[in-house]
């Protein structure tokens, strides 16, 4: 892996929709809760008070799926013994391989549509519902019962993000790889509380955008987009 920041050929924007099969637990800080407060509030967006999905959940989840079915051994690799391509893809700081990630997620937020409906329910909190946990202490036998805020299952959220091209050569590989990391989320979850249930997702509707400012023919950047717009249909 060649070490730097690489020239910069172009963007491609990928858009989609991720939808909530189950109710969604991305934990905020409960830390001074009043007394009959929620135990474990989900993030919200600080201006709005909706909910959001953060881009490092999500980068970091699938980065952990892709890693975790190419290790070699039972216990998952340090994260700077990756794969190249999946450094290359995401990023990495190791001083030998210095080189920046080609993805740039962001925080999702709910659809115009998604908020609307929601807004109109009546939930436990705003656009939230309270999901009752009980734990239970085998020796003493002793349960320890907590409120769990969840988004509900049904919300749809914008999903963006901006892959850089490099190195022509390499784009279709690594979109390859970024729509099978989106593959095993959608087999797997996010956020917390997955084995029980939580955070199961599933993407649709993806469309690719393409912008650059060299002087590269219109017609061959149509190809690289139409290309990677057949990558992600087949998710």
């Amino acid at each position: 892996m060649e070490k730097g920041i690489k020239a910069l050929k172009g963007k491609l924007i990928i858009k989609g929709i991720l939808k909530l099969e189950t109710g969604m637990h991305i934990g905020s800080s409960s830390d001074f809760a009043p007394i009959g407060a929620v135990d474990r509030p989900f993030i919200r967006d600080v201006v709005t008070k909706q909910p959001i999905i953060p881009g490092s959940s999500l980068k970091g989840k699938i980065r952990t799926l892709l890693a975790r079915s190419f290790s070699e051994g039972y216990v998952l690799n340090d994260i700077k013994e990756d794969k190249e391509e999946i450094q290359r893809l995401f990023g990495t700081s190791e001083k030998q391989r210095l080189s920046a990630s080609r993805l740039q997620f962001s925080d999702i937020k709910l659809t115009d549509e998604s908020l609307s409906r929601l807004d109109k329910l009546d939930t436990d909190t705003y656009i939230g519902e309270i999901k009752w946990e009980n734990t239970i202490n085998r020796l003493p036998a002793v349960a320890d019962v907590r409120q769990i805020e969840r988004v509900p299952a049904g919300a749809e959220f914008d999903f963006t993000v901006i892959y850089n091209i490099e190195k022509e050569d390499e784009v279709t590989e690594d979109l390859k790889l970024l729509a099978d990391g989106i593959r095993l989320l959608q087999l797997d979850y996010i956020g917390g509380h997955g084995s029980r249930g939580y955070g199961r997702v599933s993407f649709r509707d993806f469309s690719i955008d393409f912008f650059s400012i060299s002087g590269k023919a219109q017609e061959e950047w149509d190809i690289i987009s139409g290309d990677a717009q057949q990558i992600f249909d087949e998710i």
